[in-house]
């Protein structure tokens, strides 16, 4: 893959980027029929996501980068196919775009600019303090992935109605921090992680416990604004209970086959999310 894409991890941040969107549709529940006002928000909602994700992917690999020497040294900067300069200006360039793509959508809705300051000073945060500290760490990364969610809400003006999405997504993606944190343990050296600090048990239990947070919060939004016999909430029930299966694949071998646990959970995420786009139907 060219290496800026890789820099940017841009699975990541056009995921971050689908979540915005899924998360502005599923607020105001039109589906795709809306007003061109709408999707100029939502739009640039995105892309503000999108640049911030991929300025905190770029910050992460700078700050990383001696770690990557073990764990992941085909990334970029390890192989030197990205000068560190480089990506350091770059990553200044995505936040100043975010947050210049952040401003005409927290004029209409100000719970945006909230967010959006919110998530970077977590973001940097991590980055800059807490992802040494393991566990903290791994739930600012959560917190970060279900703010994607409530953002997009923000920017439709229904945030509350995505606030049970987000709280999947955190759960879900706190599992899989475990889970990715047991995998690279030999390389955190420097790093106190869950599983460093308390040890591969700890932080299996720590993963089972967050995936079934997840799995018992998958029938909230039935349980109250989605209706089982529409076509949307069928959709939606056959879609989180295909996640919900693969989450809890995702950590039944734990500790063992942990790339394979870590990819079967970001599988589930990728249909969990599918399954969230269904409730915008409704």
């Amino acid at each position: 893959m060219q290496p800026w894409l890789r820099l940017v991890r841009v699975g990541n941040t056009l995921t971050a980027l689908a979540g915005t969107v899924v998360g502005g549709l599923v607020a105001r529940g039109v589906g795709l029929p809306a007003s061109a006002s709408f999707w100029v928000l939502i739009l640039l909602a995105s892309v503000s996501t999108a640049c911030v994700t991929a300025g905190g992917n770029v910050v992460n690999d700078v700050l990383d980068l001696e770690t990557d020497r073990t764990n992941h040294p085909d990334r970029p900067l390890v192989t030197g196919a990205i000068p560190l300069g480089s990506a350091r200006y770059a990553a200044a360039a995505l936040f100043v775009v975010g947050g210049l793509a952040m401003v005409p959508v927290a004029w209409s809705e100000p719970l945006v600019a909230v967010l959006f300051a919110l998530a970077v000073v977590a973001l940097l945060g991590y980055e800059f303090r807490f992802k040494s500290e393991g566990f903290l760490g791994n739930l600012l990364v959560a917190f970060l992935t279900g703010a994607v969610f409530l953002y997009g809400g923000a920017a439709a003006g229904h945030p509350l109605l995505v606030v049970p999405f987000a709280a999947m997504a955190v759960a879900a993606t706190l599992s899989r921090e475990v889970i990715k944190d047991m995998e690279d343990a030999e390389g955190d050296r420097d790093r106190r992680t869950l599983p460093r600090v308390r040890g591969f048990g700890v932080a299996s239990g720590i993963a089972r416990g967050s995936v079934g947070l997840a799995v018992a919060l998958s029938p909230v939004p039935i349980l109250t604004f989605l209706s089982p016999t529409t076509v949307a909430g069928i959709m939606y029930l056959a879609l989180v209970g295909a996640a919900d299966a693969l989450f809890v694949v995702s950590v039944l071998w734990l500790p063992n086959r942990l790339h394979r646990e870590q990819t079967l959970s970001k599988g589930a995420m990728t249909v969990a999310l599918l399954a969230f786009l269904a409730a915008a139907f409704r």
